[in-house]
């Protein structure tokens, strides 16, 4: 995997994503979304793989969208930024709707389309000093394919007043706003998302899979659809490997066998 965007390291079963253009702040352009989606659709096959971390070199998370991309899409025909827009909008949803855990770990600014990558991941821990902003409005634009993971995760009302002020947060309003779960010490935030990631991995992995899925479609149901969705998933749970494998576990007081894997 010879990427020159972005990084990809795994340890054991916890993959690593790197945005990796410090000198431009992590920006991201065309090859950055090219390198993201062929990663994604790599790893998805990983089987061994029980966790993504996603965070960024150097001093930033993401700024957004590169400057000398943004001068070049400007010249683009509407049919041109469409593709490249749908190009953008397949990334959010498939690190959005990715079978396992994305972890972010917000080690800097997150700005415009920075806030994207912030609000697909299923749970984002700042640094102190990071800083984010919805800043789209500024310059003309919206940030429209972040858009429905950003409304998800902040709601309606906070979304509507970010949206149009393109208001700079830091990572306290972030997480009172919904956007992070929360924020430490810059020198805390490794071993915040280390103490995170040993609390997931002593969860089963495919009721992990099946949490992110319930979260994801159950609040578009109507009760006649969730009622036989959920009484059908927790009864194939009950029944499977795992699940008969962690209530064995907890019934006879020891560890489930995916704590030592």
């Amino acid at each position: 995997m010879n990427y020159t965007t972005i990084k990809f390291s795994k340890e054991k079963n916890v993959g690593i994503i790197t945005f990796n253009r410090p000198e431009i702040h992590n920006a991201f352009n065309s090859l950055v979304i090219d390198e993201m989606l062929s990663l994604f659709e790599l790893i998805i096959d990983d089987e061994n793989l029980r966790i993504v971390i996603l965070t960024g070199e150097g001093k930033s998370f993401c700024a957004g969208a590169d400057l000398n991309w943004m001068r070049s899409v400007v010249n683009q025909s509407f049919d041109e930024n469409l593709e490249e827009s749908n190009r953008l909008a397949d990334l959010f949803h498939k690190i959005y709707s990715f079978p396992r855990p994305v972890i972010g770990k917000i080690n800097g600014a997150a700005i415009g389309g920075g806030t994207g990558f912030v609000a697909v991941c299923d749970i984002a821990i700042a640094a102190e000093s990071a800083k984010f902003s919805f800043s789209e409005v500024k310059i003309g634009v919206v940030p429209a394919c972040i858009g429905p993971y950003v409304i998800k995760k902040m709601g309606e009302g906070k979304a509507r007043e970010l949206f149009i002020t393109g208001e700079r947060m830091d990572a306290k309003r972030a997480r009172d706003v919904g956007l992070i779960n929360n924020y430490v010490a810059d020198d805390k935030l490794d071993h915040a998302v280390e103490s995170l990631v040993k609390l997931v991995l002593s969860s089963g992995p495919e009721a992990v899979a099946m949490a992110k899925k319930l979260v994801s479609e159950v609040p578009g149901m109507t009760p006649d659809q969730f009622k036989p969705f959920t009484a059908e998933m927790i009864a194939k749970l009950r029944i499977s490997d795992e699940g008969q494998e962690g209530m064995d576990a907890f019934l006879n007081k020891r560890n489930p066998k995916w704590v030592n894997d």
